[in-house]
């Protein structure tokens, strides 16, 4: 069984797409609804690392409390905002994955492709129509 981790919220439509690539694949990934388990600090700076992407990066701004929290302010430090995050895991961005390939924010659904290691999948139709081809590229 290939080991794959969805940081996941049911009511995302990118998430969902990206869930049901996944599972297109033919891999059945373990689901972590972050907003009812959020992840701890390390885990969310071991993600952070992982990705290579900045805390910034995983903000959420739409549909968060971003704005009410003053978070666009420049005076935040990592740290402070790793802290916000984990009070409010409403502005972790979504959906995380992580697989032996690697570990992506997969935004748009089909950049989770790319961690998939599994051979060229058949085309797969999004929640809203849209066809994804995979080309077979993958990490190495």
């Amino acid at each position: 069984m290939i080991p794959v981790t969805i940081y996941h919220n049911p009511a995302c439509g990118t998430s969902r797409n990206t869930l049901q690539l996944i599972r297109h694949a033919g891999i059945e990934p373990t689901i972590i609804e972050y907003l009812k388990t959020p992840p701890s600090r390390a885990e969310l700076q071991g993600l952070l690392q992982a990705m290579g992407l900045t805390v910034r990066q995983l903000l959420r701004e739409k549909g968060t409390p971003f704005e009410a929290l003053g978070l666009a302010a420049p005076h935040w430090t990592d740290d402070e905002l790793i802290d916000v995050m984990l009070q409010h895991p409403v502005l972790i961005n979504r959906p995380v994955v992580v697989t032996p390939l690697g570990t992506a924010l997969c935004r748009p659904s089909e950049a989770v492709l790319a961690l998939l290691p599994v051979s060229t999948l058949l085309p797969f139709t999004k929640e809203d129509g849209e066809v994804v081809h995979d080309t077979g590229a993958r990490r190495v």
